[in-house]
């Protein structure tokens, strides 16, 4: 192709500037959503293995058994967690949290991908992904600090293998894939027993550039990380067409490594994906990208009003495909789950959201030189002098408190 061919020409007097043909035909908005969406559920490379009426069907790359003890563990999974935040929901309106960020509706989605990560395995999250938490063994009392404001979280990254909670959009992007390259350069890949990482993120967080340098960079160095893109359909405010002209997962394409997407209210479909997934970037195949199509059904955080910008006719639909119901809908349908069962799951329920007011109300306020405590591994003489002023500082107004009432 010669240089005339792909250079925009000059306008010459009241001519209009030539439109490359790429770029001259714009899709309306209906072809825009066709394309994204193709149908409700997801389009025809949608990987399922469980429908929403909760019939088991198969797939001829990612089939795998499943035993009924596993089942039963993701529905208990599934339930306990949703309960968990939406008492965390609560727990907000009633003035205890300043900010929660719900889940409700991403369950499966969660609890699938976590559930594919081996211990030696690493994580990183957004500040939604409070069902990954649970999978790494995270009680979810250690989450309410973040949203109390009184920590970053309470946990230990490195022995839990989850990063802690990233506030700025697809920040979490770049540290996966730094993380991920250092398995890499440390031999760490290559076999059964190898490394990976798995980072979350929204489809909003997809319009940010350290997602796409997370990607470059993954892919340059063959880095073992799985990008897992929760795709709820709206960046808060923004729908998925704002995002996007062609369906998330296939951006993998320009980038060099696979893309797929999987029902992402389908928990079996999102664990055999997963798995799947880590499985290549442990072996040394390189970065994947996920995309689980699902859908948030409450508001981004307890500060946004969803009502303001999607119509409810669209959540009515989304809760046909509710994720535990499909499940509990299958576990009845092949007579691996009884009442009793469904009984006792929803009491360990009952008894995990007492167990989480009761933290959450009782929790103590942590002293002023906690700031200073948890930062470095080793003090400094800059930081001992800094937390010795803050500390003379607040005294100071402890004795003026004390002189004002003996006047």
């Amino acid at each position: 192709m010669s240089p005339e061919q792909w250079t925009r020409p000059k306008p010459s007097g009241d001519q209009p500037p030539t439109t490359p043909a790429a770029t001259a035909a714009k899709p309306t908005r209906e072809q825009v959503i066709a394309g994204l969406r193709a149908t409700s559920e997801g389009g025809a490379d949608l990987v399922q293995l469980l429908t929403p009426e909760g019939q088991r069907v198969h797939h001829p790359d990612f089939d795998i058994d499943f035993s009924a003890e596993q089942l039963r563990d993701l529905y208990r999974d599934m339930v306990l967690v949703r309960r968990a935040d939406r008492e965390g929901n609560a727990l907000q309106r009633q003035g205890q949290l300043g900010i929660w960020v719900p889940l409700l509706g991403q369950e499966a989605a969660q609890i699938g991908a976590g559930r594919a990560l081996r211990p030696q395995d690493m994580a990183f999250p957004s500040y939604r992904e409070h069902g990954v938490a649970w999978c790494r063994g995270i009680d979810p009392t250690e989450l309410l600090g973040i949203f109390r404001g009184t920590d970053h979280g309470g946990w230990d990254p490195i022995s839990t293998g989850f990063h802690l909670y990233t506030i700025v959009i697809g920040n979490q992007c770049l540290n996966g894939t730094g993380y991920a390259m250092g398995q890499r350069f440390d031999g760490k890949v290559g076999d059964d027993d190898g490394e990976a990482t798995m980072v979350f993120f929204g489809d909003g967080a997809t319009s940010q550039g350290d997602v796409h340098e997370g990607m470059v960079w993954s892919a340059v160095y063959d880095a073992p990380v799985v990008f897992f893109c929760q795709n709820n359909q709206w960046a808060i405010s923004e729908p998925l067409e704002r995002q996007t002209r062609v369906p998330l997962y296939q951006r993998a394409k320009g980038y060099g490594f696979p893309g797929i997407r999987v029902d992402g209210n389908d928990v079996l479909a999102s664990l055999a994906v997963s798995k799947w997934a880590m499985e290549e970037a442990r072996h040394g195949n390189g970065p994947v990208l996920i995309e689980a199509f699902t859908y948030r059904m409450d508001a981004h955080t307890t500060s946004d009003d969803p009502t303001r910008y999607r119509m409810s006719d669209e959540q009515e639909a989304w809760k046909l495909k509710d994720p535990i119901e499909r499940l509990k809908a299958y576990l009845i349908r092949v007579h691996e789950a009884d009442q009793d069962f469904f009984d006792q799951i929803d009491r360990e329920a009952d008894e995990l959201a007492e167990r989480f007011r009761e933290f959450c109300f009782n929790m103590p306020e942590p002293p002023p030189e906690r700031i200073f405590s948890e930062v470095y591994a080793e003090e400094s003489p800059q930081l001992v002098a800094q937390r010795e002023d803050y500390l003379r500082y607040l005294s100071g107004f402890a004795d003026e408190a004390v002189a004002g009432g003996a006047r």
